[in-house]
């Protein structure tokens, strides 16, 4: 449905570690940065979907929108696992700890960071009940 998703940044260098870490454990890499920097873009091999985190282009200050999430793909739940804490090594800030979410959904494991600018972003599996509670 996606084409891609674009997040606002300030500081663009922060910007890529904490997104480096954050998506490494989702299986999502970094594949594009803009001539100039302003802009870097990360997917995961073999799908078309991208996320692009970069400075506004109307250029005034990156600001996190009140009530907008990005809510990413894991292959797992220790997946899952893996990108909170790297999050959290990474600069970021938790927003909900990771663990099964069966409110949701009976399959749903994931767990809610915002980035250093403020913008949240979720990570989430849906699998098997018994692999979600794993």
């Amino acid at each position: 449905m996606f084409s891609h998703v674009t997040i606002g940044a300030n500081d663009m260098a922060r910007a890529a570690r904490f997104y480096d870490a954050f998506l490494a454990p989702l299986g999502i890499a970094r594949f594009w940065t803009s001539d100039d920097g302003r802009v870097i873009g990360w997917k995961r091999e073999g799908e078309a979907a991208k996320l692009f985190v970069g400075s506004a282009f109307d250029g005034r200050p990156a600001s996190a929108g009140n009530g907008t999430m990005v809510a990413l793909t894991a292959p797992s739940p220790d997946a899952v696992r893996r990108a909170h804490a790297a999050a959290l090594q990474a600069g970021g800030m938790d927003e909900g700890a990771p663990g099964p979410r069966p409110q949701y959904t009976p399959d749903y494991y994931g767990a809610y960071v915002r980035d250093p600018e403020g913008n949240k972003l979720h990570a989430v599996y849906r699998g098997p009940p018994e692999t979600a509670l794993a």
